[in-house]
């Protein structure tokens, strides 16, 4: 199979090469995004890997013009594709799964930030603020968490957060055995209402999305810490302004905001960039924004880039495949 690979990295060479060699794959890359302009590179490849970028229709015709018969997103996530269009040319996609502990890990460090005040003591050091006002952090270990998703990423984060000892509410669809064995699962307004701490850990469904709004930040405890290493779409962010600016929200940690696609993996620092929410946000001592890069690891980039060489190997042999989105 000849498969073509854009985002390549320089440092993620060993990781292609090791997965191509393995699975016996012909491989093609580029260090751009796909666009309109470079899609000629497609040509005499069935298979395509992509990051993370607006798969559009105009984009997804393209693919399919230049021969492209399978798709793998280097995510879990699958949101950024124009579906209908997808269904429409037969294309198949194939998702990427990747080792749950670099979420996990980072959702607790973003957690354990705020609630220590880690952006306020960090930008003081950097003005020589050595004063203890307003640096007063809480506890984690005696605090309610409310975990609001218990897929993988979600189950994997309770079973770590419970060696801090602090009492875990989880909200999920489905309810797992081993999740009970951490935790006590609630329904939704019960854990809005209960909770010190909310971390999101559901997929940009339509039923997901703004689901924490102006009216579920009303049930929640005054000075909650939010947490979104999720999707960015799931959090209304005007509402959560709002929230912030009224004390309503103590704390957030945000890996993900909405409107991310364009501006997240790109260097735009002598760029203006339309995205005032994103401005406001970064302005709160309260606030800490990451680029969506909780997944960032190593062993979770290698865990991409093998099944989606795999994902679409599994599709030109005919076979089934598990990470097939349907």
């Amino acid at each position: 199979m000849k498969l073509f690979a854009y985002n390549y990295a320089a440092d993620d060479k060993v990781f292609w090469e090791t997965s191509a060699k393995k699975y016996n794959v012909e491989l093609g890359y580029s260090e751009d995004y796909p666009s309109l302009e470079n899609a000629e590179q497609l040509k005499g490849y069935e298979a395509a890997s992509i990051y993370v970028t607006d798969m559009n229709a105009a984009l997804l015709q393209k693919f399919y013009d230049m021969g492209i018969k399978y798709i793998a997103t280097r995510s879990v996530g699958y949101n950024h594709f124009d579906m209908g269009k997808v269904r429409e040319l037969g294309l198949k996609i194939s998702i990427s799964p990747y080792s749950q502990n670099s979420v996990a890990n980072y959702t607790i460090m973003l957690m354990l930030m705020c609630c220590r005040k880690a952006k306020q003591i960090i930008s003081g050091m950097d003005v020589q603020n050595f004063s203890l006002a307003g640096k007063r952090g809480v506890e984690l270990s005696i605090s309610t968490v409310g975990i609001i998703g218990t897929g993988k990423i979600g189950r994997t984060l309770i079973k770590h957060l419970s060696g801090f000892g602090c009492k875990i509410l989880a909200y999920g669809t489905s309810e797992w055995d081993e999740v009970k064995g951490y935790a006590q699962y609630v329904d939704l307004d019960t854990l809005l209402r209960e909770s010190d701490i909310i971390s999101l850990h559901v997929p940009a469904k339509k039923e997901n999305i703004h689901m924490i709004n102006k009216e579920a930040m009303q049930k929640m405890k005054d000075g909650v810490i939010l947490i979104n290493t999720a999707r960015g779409e799931i959090v209304d962010t005007a509402a959560l302004i709002d929230g912030i600016e009224s004390g309503k929200i103590g704390a957030a940690g945000l890996d993900v905001i909405e409107e991310e696609y364009g501006l997240y993996y790109h260097n735009l620092s002598t760029k203006v960039i339309n995205n005032r929410n994103l401005a406001v946000l970064k302005s709160f001592p309260n606030v800490i924004v990451t680029p969506h890069l909780a997944f960032y690891t190593e062993q979770a980039i290698s865990d991409m880039i093998e099944n989606s060489i795999k994902g679409c190997l599994l599709f030109s042999q005919g076979k089934e495949n598990p990470f097939e989105v349907k």
